[in-house]
């Protein structure tokens, strides 16, 4: 499976390969919720990100000659990863991966099943159905999920090219409530891990990459920074030090102190002589 050797090259370098395509940056950033195309193109820079991804069902397909947002990337530098926000239903994601295929003329894809409008929670059976039916079709599918090891491993198996766990509810901004089940997917998976959904802090993107995620996606803490210039670039550098702790290796957490000085052949005081 091509999936294998993504994920070992991925370890073993400081590049993230999904689907045998290489990329330097383990930042991906969405194009939702600016307030500015202006804002959305400068954040898309700082962030150094090379992946952007795209609500295909939120362009103005009906008025193509109106001005949208893929007017404002540039689609030579950018690798644009349509996805499929705001599909219910396989159905619904399949038609829209497909008219995505038309419009950009590329393969891959988000997959994104979202049935309940209130908690943005992933539907994992229509999400295995969909990634399934995808692949078959000749897709590169990117499936979005809740953090679930055996679901994870399911769709791995399907042929998927990444899988993505939520670190908490989309735009919550709660960071990683999925902590461990984010490890346990990391431990077992042979694809590229990507956290996506929750993150709202630099920090919060540098702890999913030192626990072994290969990369993040990122959309609202950017888009709805106060700064989102300022917030993106703290994205990039939060990234790549969580990338560098990763291949340092941490040291062991421990249940009591240990000295960080050495407790042998140390100088002791001498008697005061008096005379």
């Amino acid at each position: 499976m091509a999936g294998d050797m993504s994920k070992t090259n991925g370890k073993q370098s400081n590049s993230l390969v999904i689907a045998g395509k290489e990329f330097r940056s383990r930042l991906i950033v969405g194009t939702g919720k600016y307030r500015t195309m202006a804002e959305m193109r400068d954040a898309i820079d700082a962030s150094g990100a090379e992946m952007v991804t795209v609500a295909i069902r939120r362009l103005p397909l009906d008025r193509p000659d109106e001005e949208n947002l893929m007017d404002h990337l540039d689609w030579n530098r950018y690798t644009i990863l349509p996805n499929t926000a705001g599909c219910k239903t396989a159905e619904e994601a399949l038609f829209t991966a497909r008219l995505a295929r038309e419009l950009t003329g590329s393969s891959w894809v988000k997959l994104e099943v979202i049935p309940d409008p209130k908690y943005l929670l992933p539907d994992p059976v229509a999400t295995l159905e969909a990634a399934r039916e995808l692949i078959a079709d000749g897709f590169i599918v990117l499936p979005y999920i809740h953090a679930d090891p055996v679901l994870a491993k399911h769709l791995e198996d399907a042929g998927c090219a990444t899988v993505m766990p939520l670190g908490s509810p989309i735009g919550s901004g709660r960071g990683i409530f999925t902590l461990e089940e984010i490890q346990i997917i990391v431990e077992n998976a042979n694809v590229p891990v990507v956290v996506d959904a929750g993150l709202g802090a630099p920090s919060e993107a540098a702890l999913a990459l030192e626990i072994g995620a290969d990369a993040v996606l990122v959309n609202s803490a950017i888009a709805l920074a106060q700064d989102p210039v300022g917030m993106a670039e703290g994205f990039r550098l939060g990234v790549e030090a969580g990338r560098r702790a990763y291949l340092a290796g941490r040291i062991p957490r421990r249940e009591i102190a240990q000295p960080s000085s050495p407790v042998g052949d140390m100088a002791t005081p001498q008697p005061t002589r008096t005379n």
